[in-house]
């Protein structure tokens, strides 16, 4: 049974300035998602789960159509990710328009999917090796699994030299499963190495390069739909009537680690990660894209 890849495509990339998910950014005009689309196809995937938002729904569609991927026999599906659809009768403040974060988006495609998945980020390059440890992953996972795995990388190589970047912080056991995740939401690089977050109290706090981190990169199983959604509720109770708070994909499988509800496996992947988070360092993954084609890692034009 080939699993399926849900695709976080509905932030509004305010950061950035715009929509990263659309930015042509290889050599003849691929994005970082028809990378991805790419990667999925060879390593297995058989159904796309896109998550996006209603406003540029129409827009978003028109450009994946152009993939040549998507009619090579890809099943390619659309979830809204709705301010309103929350659990528990909970409903939004009025004039909010902020998704309600990673973890809700993916609880909105509960009625899509039926088994093992992937999980990854539209704006995010994983690279190819990371889309078939997650595949391998994936393959035997029986569909009630509460055995999760997360495709971690390495903090030193995932900063912006443009301003701060999230990540969720990750601590690993010797027999490589995940023993919890902290979200930094405010990362910069240190001028010693690795990074550091100034947390509200004003104690900035050092994280050395070698730090693995998550860049939403997870395979899961059906049976984290239930979990997502106890979760959200709880984060709901708390936080329905706020204007921007989120509930983030990795504080929550964090939550179920404390829980002892999942277990979490890490894995270890030799691919490069490189991402947009600033308008600024589009030159340096417009280039790392170009050696990768120069390498012979994609061909020249499969896509754009």
């Amino acid at each position: 049974m080939s699993p399926t890849l849900v695709i976080l495509a509905a932030g509004m990339g305010s950061r950035y300035g715009g929509l990263k998910q659309m930015d042509p950014l290889g050599p003849q005009g691929q994005t970082i998602l028809d990378y991805s689309l790419y990667d999925a196809h060879r390593a297995g995937f058989g159904t796309i789960v896109f998550i996006i938002r209603k406003d540029f729904a129409d827009a978003f569609r028109a450009r994946i159509h152009l993939n040549p991927v998507v009619h090579a026999g890809l099943d390619v599906r659309y979830v809204m990710q709705d301010l309103k659809d929350l659990p528990g009768g909970f409903t939004a403040m009025v004039g909010r328009d902020k998704p309600w974060g990673t973890a809700h988006a993916v609880w909105c495609t509960r009625k899509m999917v039926d088994r093992p998945f992937a999980v990854v980020n539209a704006d995010d390059f994983y690279g190819a090796d990371a889309f078939r440890q997650l595949a391998q992953f994936l393959r035997p996972a029986p569909v009630n699994s509460h055995e999760y795995a997360l495709v971690g990388y390495r903090l030193g190589q995932t900063l912006s030299a443009h301003g701060t970047v999230a990540r969720g912080v990750c601590k690993v056991d010797e027999g490589g499963h995940l023993v919890s995740i902290e979200e930094q939401t405010a990362l910069a690089p240190h001028p010693a190495g690795g990074a550091h977050s100034v947390k509200a109290a004003g104690v900035s706090v050092h994280f050395p390069a070698e730090t693995v981190v998550s860049m939403n990169c997870w395979a899961l199983t059906p049976a984290v739909y239930p979990q997502l959604e106890t979760q959200l509720t709880a984060f709901l109770r708390s936080h329905a009537g706020d204007m921007k708070s989120e509930c983030y994909l990795p504080t929550v499988l964090g939550k179920l680690l404390a829980l002892k509800q999942a277990s979490v496996r890490v894995l270890t992947t030799e691919a490069r990660w490189c991402g947009v988070t600033y308008q600024q360092d589009k030159p340096s993954v417009q280039a790392a894209l170009l050696a990768l084609h120069a390498a012979g890692d994609y061909p020249e034009k499969f896509a754009g």
